[in-house]
């Protein structure tokens, strides 16, 4: 199991152990992204029978659902044409869903909107924008009919030669059926299944949950909202993590089908929801509809409640929202504080990105990972992000836990909330040092150590250190990577830069 701790101003806190009875495991590479599962189980054995399970149903799934898969059903199912083909329950209820959601969006959300972003991303590959004849016949390709249903028959017809993907919702769904397969097993009374930010909670456990900043998503920044959720799911939706670079200027991963464009006027988009596919499925759709076409659709579903980020930070929640509050105030933008001579720039900030190695062909644990900030005596003045699982095997460790001083930090514990985001890409985190110290102090300016530090319990080790002067010039390090940590990157500059 894994403790989580808290550290002053909101470093990030990762891990394995709840308190009594509750437990998290976090697995990376699973459907393209991270995984975190919260379980309240009887023993420890108990949860991690309850994890088992839970990467079985979504192993299971995704041999269903899957398009990057070419063996999986609906890859093979794909492939055929004008025929009426007996489908799993799985394939044929998610093709219904998406069905449904077409018309209940008015085409915003459709499978074929893959036509669309296969432009964009030749485009991008290009270096060029997309000739306006590519992108109107991609709009062309989404208006027919793809599939038809036999619902006596369960059999699925693919009816065009238009690109398909089955996202958008596919992921709530697949962790809705994870979690429901936890959930049966005596001993379990309450799982939480988060799969790349979007999450199911189900059973006896009211889950807090944190939404995303979209405008500052590093791991230990400060959400933008704080809710609870019981027997629900969150979704969330945004296009500040996944885009294309064209000429510049950054076009959002998210696509309206109708037009052909991407969509931008929606930095982020929350939805909660009793079914995992509606949360999934309406936060893809009111990231690419007006807020108020997406309070008609809203209304129409018992139950459902979000919170749109329009671009420039405008909040739009649904009348139900206040209510899923937890006791949480979003930090407000203040004046920069003034820095007294020879203190560090507040108007600066490091940006630490690192990126785990992927082990193939497992879907491996997270590593234990320490990110801190020394100064020029090899004193730790900062801890930006400690993630570990069992306590006992926090000594690995080593170059972390050699001080008491970051000991006694590290028993300041506290339950940390699941977190809400836009999907990240597996084993990618960023972190932000704003200059401050634990004590939430501006340090001096001048030259520090970044401290990048992972170990797996009695396997392999890494750690990066990288001396950097911090004096108001902007500067960025490449650090090579490793057994651990993959790649990582250092950039100091100005805040929103």
């Amino acid at each position: 199991m894994t403790q989580i701790i808290s550290l002053p101003l909101a470093a990030i806190v990762m891990a394995s152990s709840l308190g009594e009875g509750q437990f998290v495991f976090h697995r990376e590479s699973v459907l393209g992204t991270s995984l975190e599962l919260r379980i309240i189980a009887n023993t420890y054995v108990t949860a991690q029978t309850a994890e088992t399970r839970v990467l079985a149903e979504i192993e299971r799934e995704s041999k269903i659902l899957s398009g990057y898969d070419a063996s999986s059903e609906f890859s093979r199912w794909v492939r055929t044409r004008g025929e009426g083909v007996p489908v799993s329950r799985d394939l044929f209820e998610v093709l219904s869903r998406f069905d449904r959601y077409r018309a209940l969006t008015s085409g915003a959300l459709d499978a074929s909107a893959e036509a669309v972003t296969q432009v964009w991303k030749s485009a991008a590959a290009s270096h060029q924008l997309p000739a306006r004849t590519e992108i109107d016949a991609a709009v062309a390709a989404t208006r027919g009919p793809n599939w038809s249903l036999d619902p006596v028959r369960q059999t699925a017809t693919h009816l065009s030669a238009t690109p398909l993907i089955l996202n958008s919702f596919t992921k709530s769904y697949i962790a809705g059926r994870a979690a429901d397969a936890a959930l049966t097993l005596p001993g379990i009374s309450g799982v939480v299944v988060n799969i790349g930010g979007d999450l199911v909670a189900r059973g006896s456990r009211t889950e807090e949950v944190d939404i995303t900043d979209p405008e500052n998503d590093a791991e230990n920044a400060e959400p933008i909202a704080r809710i609870q959720v019981r027997d629900r799911a969150v979704a969330t939706s945004g296009n500040y993590r996944r885009g294309v670079q064209i000429g510049g200027r950054f076009y959002s991963h998210i696509v309206d089908p109708r037009s052909g464009q991407p969509v931008d006027h929606i930095l982020s988009a929350t939805v909660v929801a009793g079914d995992p596919s509606d949360a999934g499925a309406l936060a893809t759709a009111f990231s690419v509809l007006s807020p108020e076409e997406s309070a008609r659709v809203a209304a129409s579903i018992p139950g459902v409640e979000y919170l749109l980020i329009a671009r420039g930070g405008r909040r739009i929640a649904s009348a139900g929202w206040s209510r899923l509050g937890a006791a949480f105030t979003p930090a407000v933008a203040e004046p920069l504080p003034q820095a007294a001579p020879g203190e560090w720039d507040p108007d600066y900030e490091l940006t630490v990105a690192l990126e785990l190695a992927r082990i193939e062909g497992a879907r491996a644990r997270r590593p234990y990972v320490a990110v801190w900030i020394e100064d020029k005596d090899k004193f730790p003045v900062r801890t930006l992000g400690l993630w570990y699982q069992k306590p006992r095997w926090l000594p690995e460790l080593r170059a972390w836990n050699r001080d008491d001083k970051i000991r006694a930090a590290a028993e300041h514990r506290d339950i940390t909330p699941s977190v809400s985001s836009a999907t990240r890409p597996a084993g990618k985190y960023t972190l932000k040092w704003d200059g401050k110290d634990n004590a939430g102090k501006l340090v001096k300016a001048g030259t520090y150590t970044v401290n990048i530090e992972a170990a797996r319990e009695h396997g392999t080790y890494q750690i990066l250190r990288q001396e950097m002067e911090f004096q108001g010039t902007p500067k960025q390090i490449d650090l090579k990577g490793g057994t651990e940590i993959s790649a990582a990157s250092l950039n100091y500059g100005r805040k929103g830069h």
